[in-house]
């Protein structure tokens, strides 16, 4: 495939709240007219942004285009839950396994060093802490199944953990919903549309950014031709970041499933509203089943988010009508949790775009001779996604890195059924999977 007619992309719908939440800010200038570049990124999420940062490095002379589709923040890299994961959501017991884990946390500590470098270096305000987290579990069965073997796992990756009793946990979350958990030290917390704002608006001089810049045609045949709406770019070579959008670019077909995931982030609580929880501040729990259960966070400005209802949606598009059905789910979802807090509503309802393949492998380098990518990060994009970026340039520029090794151990995506089959077989395992673990709703 050289030639390819891209009509279906990204659509910011205005709800991101942890956008709504920052200052106001200018955009980069959308492309004009026609420009020539050393290299084009398309995509300026999490891999976009680390790929263009490290051509930039590693290729001080060339120019840079770095292309997004709307306003940075505003897609999926800036609409998740805020969570810097340094662990594997499931490891094994196997020594292949674990050996697989320890390259996945080098892969993601790689990742996270590099975000606190860029952090520290531009000011990056983007409520970046490292409170940890905590893996929770709601039921008997989620403890048995799903903590009881984490917590085996890591001792046998000799990986620092806390196991944390109801009694315990109730005082540190402010909610007596859980059964139990397992606290790790090493994650971060961040406002994730802060952070790819940050990191987009510090960009090395030999980068431009382009935003409200949608590619609607790419050409490959004798170099790289990217056609928007008001100019063209021409470059000699192409990284492409755009997670599973990459489709519509005639990549990985067959290959990923683009699921939705909801998210609600309270008002502020006021000081009384505190007291009445009585927990610690700055809390993140990731719960063992996030197909069933909810994600959320009690951020530094004291608000509660609530991440529920991951559900495959290959349109990538959600009517205001359902976000609104969420924002009522979900106000019970804290009220069952929370009810010492009965005025406190959810002030933002969004949903953002997750890019997952059937075997959790991620779409990660060379397409073409002229094209490389890092797409498919399997939920965890704010570590997986930047190291993918990173490496997918260092691999285009030919620089031995022992962690492109790494990123290919895991693997690819894997072919899926034809449609309908296709979403008939994902929806049917997603009902499996939520009636098996009904307990941790």
């Amino acid at each position: 495939m050289s030639s390819k007619q891209v009509s279906h992309l990204p659509v910011n719908d205005n709800t991101n709240g942890w956008s709504h939440i920052l200052p106001p800010r200018t955009p980069h200038p959308a492309l004009a007219g026609n420009q020539k570049f050393d290299w084009a990124v398309i995509g300026a999420g999490y891999a976009g942004l680390a790929a263009a940062r490290r051509l930039a490095e590693n290729r001080s002379e060339d120019r840079i285009a770095l292309l997004d589709a709307g306003e940075v923040g505003e897609n999926a890299s800036g609409r998740n839950s805020g969570f810097a994961i340094d662990l594997p959501h499931v490891v094994g017991s196997s020594m292949d396994e674990l050996e697989g884990s320890h390259r996945y946390m080098a892969l993601a500590r790689t990742a996270i060093a590099y975000h606190e470098t860029q952090i520290d270096r531009y000011g990056i305000d983007c409520d970046w802490s490292q409170p940890g987290k905590y893996q929770t579990a709601s039921s008997e069965q989620g403890v048995r199944d799903m903590l009881e073997p984490f917590a085996r796992e890591l001792e046998a990756l000799n990986e620092p953990f806390t196991w944390i009793e109801k009694a315990d946990l109730d005082k540190r979350l402010g909610t007596t919903h859980f059964k139990a958990a397992v606290y790790t030290p090493g994650c971060r917390l961040l406002n994730p549309a802060a952070l790819v704002r940050g990191l987009a608006d510090n960009m090395p001089a030999n980068v431009t950014v382009y935003e409200n810049t949608p590619v609607t045609a790419l050409d490959m045949d004798k170099g790289i031709r990217i056609t928007s709406p008001a100019g063209k770019i021409e470059a000699r070579q192409l990284i492409l970041g755009v997670n599973a959008f990459a489709e519509k670019f005639g990549f990985f077909q067959r290959r990923l499933l683009p699921f939705a995931a909801n998210a609600s982030l309270s008002r502020q609580l006021t000081a009384t509203e505190r007291e009445a929880i009585g927990c610690e501040d700055n809390w993140g729990v990731t719960p063992a089943n996030a197909f069933a259960s909810i994600t959320m966070r009690f951020t530094n400005d004291h608000r509660i988010l609530i991440r529920n209802n991951i559900y495959y949606n290959p349109s990538m598009r959600e009517a205001a009508s359902y976000q609104a059905e969420i924002a009522r789910r979900h106000k019970r979802l804290f009220d069952e949790r929370f009810p010492m807090l009965p005025e406190v509503n959810m002030e933002y309802t969004w949903t953002g775009y997750i890019c997952l393949s059937q075997n959790g492998s991620p779409g990660f380098g060379q397409l073409a001779d002229n094209v490389y990518t890092s797409v498919c990060q399997n939920a965890v994009g704010v570590t997986r996604g930047t190291a993918g970026g990173m490496l997918a340039a260092d691999m285009a520029c030919g620089i031995d890195n022992e962690l492109i090794g790494y990123m290919q151990s895991l693997g690819e995506p894997n072919l899926l059924p034809i449609r309908p089959l296709l979403g008939i077989g994902v929806r049917a395992r997603l009902a499996w999977e939520l009636w098996k673990a009904r307990k941790e709703v």
